[in-house]
């Protein structure tokens, strides 16, 4: 497969209500989409960073530049591509894993496509549908938090899961255990605590969690695990796993007894299942994260939570949780679970009204020679 030209697409989805955690609060998710156009077809994906190195020290001005400069370039060079080819490609450039995903899920698409493949299919997935959750950010009150819940609850939601931060953390918790009993809940703290909160965090084990995610910093595997050793609630780790050897890494620390496995943030969905095996063998569940995707994420995110170590409801959740429109047709919860394309490649594409009317710039790079 060749790659003939590129469209670097911006575009710009007003979220239904703000989305506040440790990190800030979000009202609009600005999103760069990626179609790429080779011999056998055409790709799509997105890149999940941020306006903003908050949650990453990625930013999605600087994903862009880099994928225009560099990685774009690099795939140009190679005359037979294919997925597993891309990572070899752009080896050489140190670090940018949500930019090096967006272009593999890119390619992994028209390569699928071509083949009549799917993507749940190629990456060993083994259900239909899957059991989702939702992901509750900070609000200004707690009855605005019990709202919140309550409807998410109300839409057949398999999981809460709530943001916390110092000053927002046991108190929440203790409300919703309190006024809706026994429903799977968790908590993430997006590294909001220091080691010397870890007495404090202890107070989580009253509440019967799923699990605290990332309490501390994501390069102080240390402290995790002192959490871990000193608490009956499971820890997830999150911002501190970039690829399957740091999961295994984690593992071995006892730093973490689940992991939760975003694709943009590990270089991409072959990375991501790499981890996948990692975690598996050890006996350590995963569960798929989210980053505000579109469409064109969520399908993708579904494919990869289809995977049998995916054993607990992932952040990837219905379109109307976030969005009034997406780019593509909305995936809708039925009965807590969102279906899995089974259609070649992504199995979904943009609807081209949607994608214009959302769109902010556009840019096409096209191969030199």
């Amino acid at each position: 497969m060749k790659l003939d030209k590129a469209e670097l697409r911006r575009v710009s989805l007003p979220l239904v209500t703000p989305f506040r955690t440790s990190l800030g609060t979000q009202h609009v998710r600005n999103a760069l989409v990626i179609r790429l156009v080779t011999d056998a077809g055409e790709g799509w994906a997105e890149c999940v960073a941020d306006d903003e190195p908050d949650y990453s020290p990625e930013y999605l001005e600087g994903a862009a530049d880099v994928i225009r400069r560099f990685l774009l370039p690099a795939l140009f060079a190679v005359e037979d591509l294919d997925p597993a080819g891309v990572a070899v490609a752009l080896d050489r450039f140190r670090g940018h894993p949500m930019a090096k995903a967006a272009v593999e899920m890119a390619v992994l698409d028209a390569f699928l496509r071509a083949k009549g493949v799917s993507l749940a299919r190629y990456l060993g997935g083994v259900r239909r549908s899957v059991a989702v959750g939702v992901s509750v950010g900070i609000t200004d009150t707690l009855d605005q938090l019990l709202d919140q819940v309550d409807k998410y609850l109300a839409a057949g939601y398999a999981r809460i899961k709530l943001k916390i931060e110092p000053g927002w953390d046991l108190e929440p918790v203790r409300v919703v255990r309190e006024t809706f009993g026994d429903i799977p809940l968790q908590v993430d703290a997006n590294a909001a605590y220091a080691p010397g909160e870890l007495r404090h965090l202890l107070g989580l084990d009253d509440f019967g969690l799923v699990l605290v995610e990332q309490p501390f910093a994501p390069d102080d595997l240390g402290a995790h695990a002192r959490l871990a050793a000193a608490m009956d609630t499971p820890i997830c780790l999150d911002e501190s796993i970039h690829s399957a050897a740091d999961a295994a890494r984690a593992i071995r620390a006892d730093a973490c007894s689940i992991i939760n496995i975003k694709p943009g943030r590990v270089g991409g969905y072959l990375e991501a299942r790499r981890i996948h095996d990692v975690a598996q063998a050890s006996g350590v569940p995963v569960w798929c994260g989210g980053m505000l995707e579109t469409g064109l994420g969520r399908a993708a995110n579904l494919a990869l939570a289809a995977l049998p170590g995916f054993t607990l409801p992932g952040d990837i959740s219905a379109t109307a949780r976030y969005y009034s429109e997406d780019i593509t047709v909305p995936f809708t919860l039925s009965d807590g679970h969102l279906a899995v394309p089974d259609t070649p490649g992504l199995g979904v594409l943009p609807d081209p009204d949607s994608l214009a009317r959302l769109s902010t710039t556009a840019e096409w790079i096209a191969r030199t020679t």
